[in-house]
């Protein structure tokens, strides 16, 4: 960094279960989770991203850990923007560099007010300028799509917090929905399965592992297992269990017919001529939830319409938004 380059400019995809951060040139510099610990009585920042996930679910009566964002919009101000400047802080070398642009990207169902919210945010982090784009359009643009033709693309981008499905065209949104199921109710529905059905309660964390690792929309070949460490509800007493892909498949049931449908129901509002678009072109699937295994494979034969996920799903977003950075000009269209 030239000495007397004093400004930079940022793009972020602020995510409900992540956040990450794209500088000018450089690329993707960071990637955290979304989530702070702060001090009980004063409100005091002990610890964000990473360090402050290592503390969730661990911690004491005077530590507390939040994460700010929930179903992709802010549920709290404060910690959001002590969020949004410490990471930024995180990967700024100097103390003297000011941002003089930020790229935020947000859920396209987000209302005026969450709008503002994010805005002063931004603002209050120290950004001069701020500028808005909607999820599914950044992660088009950071697969590669050609937003500003007169062609239909369908993205599906699956979040921790929701699910953002729209029909792209000429440089604008033709149909979107937004439903507030993402890899976070996947977690939360293993997480009631196996309290339920097995009396064994998990923490999120380990829900998220099993999801990982075992979760499926689809019957898988061979089935596999995890064991998982909890409590038992009935002895009280913490337990390993072996749990096979079945019983996760079983538990992900709800989560999984509900992103399907809202994949249906845009289809059905899509016009004609931008269907037979998707036709040729499928449906592209971007974000974590993504890499749920079979779960192309399941929307496939649901809508019979090829379905494909993108390479680098997670990444797909800030890509995105990062692009549209590099150049602001090309893509003001785009911009809300």
């Amino acid at each position: 960094m030239g000495f007397f380059n004093f400004s930079t400019d940022v793009a972020i995809d602020l995510g409900t279960a992540n956040t990450l951060i794209y500088i000018r040139e450089k690329g993707i510099v960071l990637n955290e989770p979304s989530i702070v610990a702060l001090h009980r009585n004063n409100r005091k920042v002990l610890a964000i991203g990473q360090e402050a996930l290592l503390m969730h679910e661990r911690t004491h009566k005077d530590i507390e850990t939040i994460r700010p964002l929930q179903d992709g919009v802010i549920a709290d101000f404060e910690v959001a923007e002590e969020l949004i400047r410490r990471l930024i802080q995180k990967v700024q070398r100097s103390w003297y560099t000011t941002i003089r642009r930020m790229v935020v990207c947000i859920p396209s169902g987000i209302t005026e007010v969450e709008k503002r919210a994010v805005r002063d945010s931004a603002e209050h982090a120290g950004a001069k300028q701020v500028h808005l784009i909607a999820e599914p359009m950044a992660a088009a643009i950071g697969i590669g799509l050609e937003v500003e033709e007169p062609v239909g693309n369908m993205i599906v981008d699956i979040g921790g917090g929701t699910t953002e499905i729209a029909v792209i065209a000429l440089a604008g949104i033709v149909i979107d929905e937004s439903i507030r199921t993402g890899g976070d109710e996947l977690d939360k529905a293993i997480l009631q399965f196996f309290k339920r059905n097995h009396n064994l309660l998990i923490g999120n964390r380990t829900a998220e592992r099993i999801k990982r690792e075992v979760g499926s929309a689809i019957d898988l070949d061979p089935e596999l297992e995890i064991s998982v460490k909890g409590r038992d509800l009935v002895s009280g007493i913490p337990k390993v269990r072996t749990i096979s892909s079945e019983d996760v498949r079983e538990a992900l049931r709800d989560p999984v017919a509900q992103i399907n449908a809202a994949v249906l129901r845009c289809l059905e509002r899509t016009p004609p001529e931008l269907g037979s678009d998707i036709l040729d072109r499928g449906i592209m699937l971007t974000g974590g939830g993504a890499m749920l295994k079979g779960l192309d494979e399941l929307i496939r034969t649901r809508v019979e319409l090829p379905v494909y996920v993108a390479e680098d799903p997670l990444t797909a977003v800030v890509r995105g938004t990062g692009k549209v950075l590099e150049h602001v000009e090309r893509y003001e269209r785009v911009l809300m």
